[in-house]
């Protein structure tokens, strides 16, 4: 590379829509500075081409047809934790923009935003830096402190181990890592899970992780 050039971004597409991936790879390719080194319309796809072709970026969608890019970017970023994961979503959902927060993203836009929004975004997470709309975390903020206000109200008491899977799942621990570290299997640790969404009274991991953190700050 001649001196003073820069490389690339290279970039991982995922959504399920092959239109819009079209149009994204289009404008990355036309902009420069840009190398879309992959496509990827599942979960599974966007793991395995995460994990073998270790982009710079992913720019993913939440909702996939097997499942949910956050489980994706907890998994890419296991592997890959110099991977930068960008979430391009049409859904401004508060649980979801904090469960993408705990799964390592950095960062989460609105499909709505212009393509040099975009590509910004990008050359941001890119980086180093993160990126998340105004707006949203003002939103995402407010969730928190909602949820950290109730974290006691008739809960119940976890047993030591529900809270060594709690604490993992805070740290944004997928359930074969956390299967890894606790020396469990992974329906075990989906057995825990139950449990403790039950106790806890919610639904979601990003629920029970903002509860651990205000039962059991750092």
């Amino acid at each position: 590379m001649p001196k003073g050039e820069t490389a690339d971004i290279r970039l991982l597409l995922v959504d399920d829509h092959e239109v819009l991936r079209l149009g994204l790879r289009t404008l990355f390719s036309e902009a420069g500075g840009f190398h879309v080194v992959g496509e990827a319309g599942t979960v599974t796809e966007a793991i395995a081409q995460g994990l073998a072709l270790t982009p710079d970026v992913v720019l993913m969608d939440v909702r996939l047809p097997d499942g949910s890019g956050i489980e994706a970017c907890r998994e890419i970023r296991a592997g890959h934790p110099e991977t930068r994961v960008l979430f391009l979503t049409s859904f401004a959902d508060d649980d979801a923009v904090l469960d993408t927060i705990l799964a390592g993203a950095d960062g989460f836009m609105l499909k709505e935003v212009s393509g040099d929004e975009l590509m910004r975004a990008v050359r941001s997470v890119a980086s180093g830096r993160s990126i998340l709309d105004p707006g949203v975390t003002r939103r995402v903020l407010t969730k928190v402190k909602s949820l950290s206000a109730s974290a006691d109200d008739g809960k119940q008491a976890l047993a030591p181990q529900e809270q060594r899977v709690l604490a993992l799942v805070a740290e944004g621990k997928t359930n074969k890592e956390i299967a890894v570290a606790l020396a469990l299997s992974e329906k075990t640790v989906g057995n825990y899970l139950s449990n403790i969404f039950q106790k806890l009274h919610v639904s979601r991991r990003s629920q029970a992780a903002v509860y651990f953190s205000k039962r059991f700050p750092a």
